[in-house]
């Protein structure tokens, strides 16, 4: 006679029901939109700017608390920041987040300039989705292994201060990655696309010139002018350009120059940024910056004090974890404008000077390749001590520049929470390939190896300064 199997047996010896597959995962990510794009709207509101972000740290921390991670607020001497982890054992996974805005674009969601009455920054580089998608990946990826039974430890790094303040920079510092396998980021953008070039490295400081007030008019020969200084440092700079190399960016904006025009000013304040491809020329401009602000100061007799407020290095790019995050971008795919969302579009595409891309363009994966960006990111530093990789996605009209009010209008639209979710669903798939690929991570850490030498010893720009906290007030 034959033995019929009992269906309970048939059913344990099935798949799990309970295993949670990479296609789960975009579905419960997709569940959430409502959720996500609350509160990157409450973040984007909240316009914070660098260390000064406690109400959008404390969303995010939050956020991680109720879903079971274990989080360590305050690290590195920063308030904003923290680490929140869930899971235990190797491989140790890292998702950085951002949140912190920018002065002098506080903008409303709409086609138009716009500013808002009373609000003194604004996410013109689309922070608030950084912070808000990692955390929803972070969340996934927590899913994923519980219902998995996977041994693993995915980990947020809530980083502040991106803007200027160099706040990953005191966390490598710190150790706080040393003991991380590989690390994931991404960065709103006007295109889709996952790559592994470089960026530029950074210095950037605040001149200080303390002079002798005086009468302008009546007793001018006994003062002795601040703002003459600084002006007298930004000759000196301005005629350096000729002389550094080509790939050379310096930027400076007077941020004190006197009370009025009738009193000597017996205080003003410069402050610099200076970029290049290559944090040893950083580190060679700058040291000539410095000697043109003493020479300044000799010049018009006053004094001058120099605060290096942050310090980046270039990115160090990962072609093995490109390829990876690439693959899964594209799993992902892009997304198309509603006919609301287009009419949005066309008016901000109406303020662009020059050719515009199309914007059918949210819709494709660029190429990935090797891209050298002309910004900077204190991602750079984390780079160098544990193999990074990140994408960009298309959070913002295309041709839209970072740091302008188009790019704080459309990030409080839908049309960036779309972005933001593509990110978002991206470095969850990422993950998930690194935690059952051994060999990826393995592979990743020859590159980096190779490609940082075996002498190489990471050493912070910022030198052993602590965080500048109140380098936005």
């Amino acid at each position: 006679m034959k033995r019929t199997l009992p269906f309970l047996f048939v059913v344990l010896s099935l798949p799990s029901w309970s295993q949670m597959s990479k296609q789960d995962i975009v579905k419960s990510i997709d569940a959430k939109y409502n959720v996500y794009s609350d509160k990157a709207k409450q973040i984007w509101t909240y316009a914070e700017v660098g260390f000064q972000e406690y109400k959008s740290s404390e969303l995010l921390q939050q956020t991680l608390k109720d879903a079971g991670f274990t989080v360590t607020n305050n690290v590195a001497g920063m308030p904003t920041a923290f680490v929140a982890t869930f899971g235990g054992g190797k491989p140790v996974i890292g998702i950085l987040g951002e949140f912190d805005a920018l002065p002098g674009v506080a903008q409303e969601a709409v086609p138009e300039l716009k500013p808002i009455p009373g609000q003194v920054a604004g996410h013109a580089c689309g922070h608030h989705l950084f912070g808000v998608a990692s955390s929803a990946a972070a969340l996934a990826v927590k899913e994923w292994l519980v219902a998995n039974k996977r041994q693993g430890t995915v980990r947020f790094y809530g980083t502040p201060a991106e803007e200027g303040g160099s706040g990953k920079v005191y966390m490598v510092r710190e150790g706080l990655f040393k003991d991380v396998d590989i690390v994931l980021h991404w960065h709103p953008s006007m295109a889709n696309s996952a790559s592994y070039g470089s960026s530029l490295a950074n210095k950037t400081g605040k001149f200080r010139f303390y002079g002798v007030a005086s009468h302008a008019a009546a007793s001018p020969e006994r003062g002795r002018s601040a703002l003459d200084a600084v002006e007298a440092m930004d000759v000196m700079v301005n005629m350096l350009r000729e002389h550094v190399p080509q790939e050379t960016r310096i930027h400076y904006v007077i941020t004190r120059g006197g009370e009025a025009p009738n009193v000597v000013p017996a205080f003003a304040e410069v402050y610099y940024y200076v970029r290049n491809p290559r944090r040893d020329n950083v580190k060679t401009i700058w040291e000539r910056i410095e000697k043109a602000a003493q020479g300044a100061a000799m010049g018009t007799e006053t004094r001058v004090e120099v605060e290096v407020t942050g310090g980046v290095h270039e990115l160090l790019g990962n072609e093995t974890l490109a390829k990876v995050m690439d693959a899964n971008l594209r799993t992902v795919g892009g997304y198309t404008y509603t006919p609301e969302e287009r009419a949005f579009a066309e008016k901000i595409q109406r303020t662009f000077t020059g050719q515009v891309p199309t914007l059918e363009s949210t819709n494709i994966i660029g190429p990935l390749r090797q891209y050298d960006g002309s910004a900077s990111t204190d991602v750079g530093d984390v780079s160098w001590v544990v193999p990074t990789v990140g994408l960009g996605t298309a959070t913002w009209v295309p041709g839209t520049s970072a740091h302008s009010w188009q790019a704080v209008a459309a990030g409080g639209t839908t049309i960036g929470y779309k972005g933001m979710m593509m990110a978002a669903k991206a470095i969850a798939l990422t993950a998930v390939d690194l935690f059952t690929t051994p060999a990826t991570i393995d592979a990743a850490w020859k590159e980096f190896k190779t490609k940082t030498g075996p002498e190489f010893k990471y050493e912070a720009l910022i030198g052993d300064r602590k965080p500048a906290l109140d380098y936005r007030k």
